[in-house]
């Protein structure tokens, strides 16, 4: 097989309900195949490939430790509880494997930069799984909003994501247990929805965040929905909400001084084969003020593949010109993990301190 069809060749560390979706993205890549699955025994290794149809050629592994020891691994997803990530993506990049790491990445950004600087040590490529990000669509829209003409300045962004969470998982998940991913809903969910303000604000730094009174938590001191308004030196703002306990919404709005952007799917589409947008610009009222002139614009992208696929497959096209080419990991995506990660410590700070602003310092 030819350089130019070599597969980069994937191990997974931890049989997740994540897992399942990043494993069949990690088949429809047509760079990337996988290779390996690990977890803590074996028979759970054997039964998730099972499970999930994946090739008989996949290799079941125990402990984790045996991903990052077969020499055959070229790059490792991690969708471990977050307070294993320092732990399981330093030792995978310490070992040479190339590391796309589930988010939350981790529980605060010194952590974080412990991971990156082994990744940038050990000259491995570093992504998070933030999906959305590698839909066509989110380039159509960022294509709009970058335009001085129909757009102008972004003046405020509001993102929302929620989700009505039964009884088992407020009892049992991960993301409710203070020992395994400690940041709750703000990690979990309020991830995406700071994501979505970075890269609608070309990822500049809010100055300060500050959370909103009332956040809920659970009887372990984990939260479970809350809210937070950024806000920057030049007058600009953004607010996010999320929560385990309202309706499913995923919802953003950018709104600049000429234009305004609406999606109502933006981390997951209705549709895995397309997505869709409102946008409108230079907005007025009718003569009476009875309806808009001119009415939003629906604009629908299609995507040759899944954007999980899609994330795996530009992953994969990064690892293999670092392997294959002598390149030099892509900095972009540490960059705004990095930046994802100062601003949920931000709003988590804020909660902590009883609401005040906290600065966010790059």
């Amino acid at each position: 097989m030819s350089s130019a069809t070599t597969p980069i060749r994937f191990g997974i560390i931890g049989c997740a309900e994540i897992a399942r979706k990043v494993s069949r993205a990690i088949s429809l890549s047509p760079n990337a195949t996988l290779l390996a699955v690990g977890s803590r025994s074996i028979d759970k290794a054997q039964k998730f490939i099972s499970d999930n149809g994946l090739p008989a050629s996949t290799i079941p592994l125990a402990p984790y430790d045996a991903v990052l020891d077969h020499p055959s691994v070229d790059a490792v997803y991690v969708p471990l509880p977050t307070s294993l990530h320092v732990t399981w993506a330093v030792a995978a990049a310490k070992k040479g494997k190339h590391v796309l790491l589930e988010k939350p990445t981790a529980l605060c950004v010194e952590e974080l930069d412990v991971i990156l600087e082994a990744c940038r040590e050990n000259r491995v490529q570093f992504m998070d799984s933030t999906m959305w990000m590698h839909h066509p669509r989110t380039e159509k829209m960022g294509e709009l909003i970058s335009d001085p003409t129909r757009f102008g300045e972004v003046k405020t962004v509001d993102s929302i994501f929620t989700f009505m969470a039964d009884e088992d998982f407020l009892q049992n998940d991960i993301r409710v247990k203070p020992d395994l991913d400690a940041l709750g809903a703000l990690g979990d969910a309020g991830w995406y929805c700071i994501r979505s303000i970075l890269w609608a604000n070309s990822y500049q730094l809010p100055k300060t965040a500050v959370a909103l009174r009332a956040p809920i938590k659970n009887n372990a001191g984990v939260i479970i929905a809350c809210g937070a308004q950024l806000l920057w030196a030049d007058g600009r703002s953004a607010t996010l909400n999320c929560s385990f306990l309202a309706h499913l919404t995923m919802q953003m709005t950018v709104i600049g001084t000429k234009g305004a952007l609406h999606v109502t799917d933006f981390i997951i589409p209705y549709e895995e084969e397309k997505g869709s947008f409102t946008f409108v610009s230079d907005a007025g009222f009718t003569e009476l003020v009875t309806g808009w002139v001119p009415v939003p614009s629906k604009h629908e992208v299609t995507a040759d593949l899944p954007q999980e696929a899609r994330m795996v497959r530009e992953f994969s096209r990064l690892v293999k010109l670092i392997k294959e080419e002598g390149k030099e990991p892509e900095t972009k995506w540490p960059e705004i993990t990095r930046k994802t990660q100062l601003v949920i410590d931000a709003v988590k700070k804020s909660v902590d301190n009883g609401f005040e602003p906290v600065d966010i310092i790059g």
